[in-house]
């Protein structure tokens, strides 16, 4: 099944003391550029992250915001620098007797000063944190997958009916060509019966520009490269994932052989069919821009 590169993916997972939230979504991208949102404490795990990350996409520019609760940030460990505190203490008593100045000071004032109490959080646990993580983010990610497979099939019935489209069209400038040339045929023998009048006309002169016209308009080798570019992509549409670079490349050559039935053309009904052709052409092509 192929995949669309438009997707989005949501995860919650909840511990007794830890809950993780993670989402993902992306949009058309040449190559895979994951971009990571996430608190700072969680900035370790970013390595493993993208190479999680990697299971589940190939292509697009993916967008991935994580936040966390952590009850146990709350539960950190109080710490006294009893040492700093004397420092602050001997050098305000000093100042105190330099300038002659009371020292008005309790222990309560003295534990405002800066280091003399911290709060020292607890040390993080990696290997908690990533099972979580993991979990989150792959939860995510599955169902990030899943919107862009859903995607994908809507854009491969599209496709399928546009390609359906296109050979019809190319069926059309097939059935359409002899009758061109049977048109110049007469047109041409018309027009020399009645510069000639009466004179016989020289059948082998009139076959040879014939011919040379019809020679000048054939749009065979384009219309079979056509339709083998259109089996080509339907069978590439089958085989499912990572094809965007390859239906890409066929719709150009695609796009290319219209392009040389349309300067061919020498018929107002050729050229109306190779316009709508080329119209198709362009849509597919947008289309499978969205494809991974």
């Amino acid at each position: 099944m192929i995949k669309s590169m438009t997707g989005f993916g949501r995860c919650e997972i909840a511990s007794e003391t830890r809950k993780i939230v993670v989402e993902m979504k992306s949009v058309n991208h040449r190559y895979l550029d994951v971009a990571i949102k996430m608190p700072k404490k969680l900035t370790l795990f970013e390595n493993a992250i993208r190479g999680l990350i990697k299971e589940y996409a190939t292509r697009g520019k993916i967008d991935i915001f994580i936040t966390y609760e952590d009850c146990t940030e709350s539960q950190g460990q109080l710490t006294y620098n009893e040492a700093l505190a004397g420092e602050y203490l001997k050098y305000m008593r000093q100042m105190a007797e330099h300038y002659g100045l009371p020292l008005d000071l309790t222990a309560a004032s003295l534990a405002r000063y800066p280091e003399v109490l911290t709060m020292e959080a607890q040390e993080l646990d990696e290997k908690e944190w990533w099972q979580l993580l993991e979990q989150a983010i792959r939860g995510a990610a599955e169902n990030f997958v899943e919107t862009r497979t859903c995607e994908g099939g809507q854009l491969c019935e599209d496709l399928f009916g546009k390609l359906d489209a296109m050979t019809a069209y190319v069926e059309q400038i097939e059935t359409r060509s002899p009758d061109i040339i049977a048109e110049y045929r007469k047109k041409l023998t018309d027009k020399v019966q009645e510069l000639l009048a009466d004179t016989q006309i020289d059948e082998a002169r009139l076959m040879t520009e014939v011919i040379i016209f019809a020679d000048k308009i054939c749009t065979d080798e384009e219309t079979v490269r056509l339709k083998s570019h259109i089996s080509s992509m339907k069978e590439t549409l089958k085989q499912g994932d990572n094809i965007g670079r390859k239906l890409d490349f066929i719709a150009q050559e695609m796009n290319r052989e219209a392009n040389t039935i349309l300067s061919k053309a020498n018929d107002m009904a050729v050229s109306d069919i190779a316009i709508s052709l080329k119209t198709d052409i362009e849509k597919v092509r947008e289309q499978i821009q969205n494809i991974e």
